[in-house]
C-alpha cells in the first residue's frame, strides 16, 4: 500500500512538473531550467505587425495569426514562445490609420537585440514565425546576416513552401481568384473568422475595393518600393466578403501542422550549430599568421 502511494505521489509530481506554460511571459523563474530542457533550448519568436487589413479585419491580424500558430504548435511540440512582437517592416501602409512603423535602423537593432537576449537566457535555437507579407525580405536578410560574426546560437526562419496536395484541397473551397488574394482577402479573412470571428466585420469587406488599381506603368524586370501603394492604395488586396470559417480552419490546421514538423526538425538538429562553429573557425583562420 505504501509503495502504491509513493508511486502515485511520484507520478502526480512528475505530471505537475511537466505541465509548465509555453509562453515566456507565463513561465516563472523556477520553471526556467525545465523549460530549457523540455524545449531543447528552442524558442519561437512570433513576428506580426500593426496595420490596416481592409475595412473589415483588425489591425493586429498578423499578430493574431502568429500568436495562434505558435501557441497551437507549441502545445503539440513544446517550445517556449516569446511574447507578441510587432516591430517589422510596414512603410507601405503609413498612409493608413493604426499603422505602427518604426525607423528602419530601430527595426533592425531591436530584432538583433531581441535574439541576443533570447540567446542570453539559454536558448541556442530561435525560430522566427512570421505573419506579415512585408517582412520576408527583411527576415531572410536578417537570418543571412547572422554569419556576420560568431554566435553561439542559430536563427531559423519558418518559411513553408506550397504543398500541392494541400493546395488542391484549398482550391475546392476557394471562392475568389487566388492570384489577387494577398492582403485581408479570402484567405486571411477566413482564418480570422476561424480564430477570432468576434473581431471581423465581414459586412464591411465590400465597402472598399481590393482590386489591383494598376496605377503604375509597366516596369519590366524592375522593382520599386511604391509598387504596393500603386496597386492597392486601400491596403486591401482580395475579396474578404468571400471568406469562410471552413476555409479558415483548413488553412490554420495546415499551417500549425507544418510548424509542428519544423519544430521537431529544429529540436533534433545538431548540424546547424556544428557547421556554424566550423564556419567561424575557418573565418578566424583567414589572414592568420602562420
Amino acid at each position: 500500500m505504501r509503495l502504491l502511494l509513493l508511486i502515485l505521489l511520484f507520478s502526480a509530481s512528475t505530471a505537475m512538473a511537466q505541465d509548465i506554460p509555453f509562453r515566456w511571459d507565463e513561465l516563472t523563474a523556477s520553471d526556467w531550467p525545465q523549460a530549457l530542457e523540455k524545449s531543447k533550448r528552442t524558442c519561437i519568436l512570433p513576428i506580426g505587425i500593426l496595420e490596416k487589413h481592409g475595412p473589415h479585419a483588425p489591425l493586429g491580424s498578423d499578430l493574431i495569426h502568429v500568436r495562434e500558430w505558435s501557441a497551437r504548435a507549441a502545445k503539440q511540440e513544446y517550445a517556449v514562445v516569446f511574447p507578441d512582437y510587432f516591430y517589422g517592416q510596414v512603410y507601405e501602409a503609413q498612409q493608413q490609420p493604426g499603422t505602427f512603423a518604426l525607423p528602419s535602423r530601430v527595426v533592425w537593432d531591436l530584432l538583433e537585440a531581441t535574439v541576443e537576449e533570447i540567446a542570453r537566457n539559454g536558448f541556442d535555437k530561435i525560430v522566427i514565425v512570421n505573419g506579415h507579407g512585408g517582412n520576408p525580405q527583411l527576415l531572410r536578410y536578417f537570418v543571412q546576416a547572422q554569419l556576420e560574426k560568431r554566435r553561439d546560437y542559430a536563427v531559423y526562419f519558418f518559411d513553408p513552401g506550397q504543398d500541392p496536395v494541400f493546395a488542391e484541397k484549398a482550391k475546392k473551397l476557394r471562392k475568389s481568384d487566388a492570384a489577387g488574394d494577398m492582403h485581408a482577402g479570402e484567405n486571411e479573412t477566413s482564418t480570422l473568422l476561424y480564430l477570432r470571428p468576434d473581431l471581423v466585420k465581414q459586412k464591411l469587406a465590400t465597402t472598399e475595393s481590393g482590386e489591383d488599381q494598376k496605377r503604375m506603368a509597366s516596369l519590366p524586370n524592375l522593382y520599386t518600393g511604391i509598387w504596393w501603394y500603386a496597386s492597392y492604395p486601400n491596403h486591401y488586396a482580395g475579396e474578404g466578403a468571400k471568406a469562410s470559417k471552413e476555409m479558415g480552419k483548413l488553412l490554420t490546421e495546415n499551417k500549425v501542422e507544418t510548424l509542428v514538423k519544423a519544430l521537431k526538425a529544429v529540436k533534433a538538429d545538431t548540424k546547424t550549430l556544428e557547421l556554424q562553429r566550423e564556419y567561424f573557425d575557418n573565418v578566424d583562420k583567414v589572414g592568420a599568421r602562420p
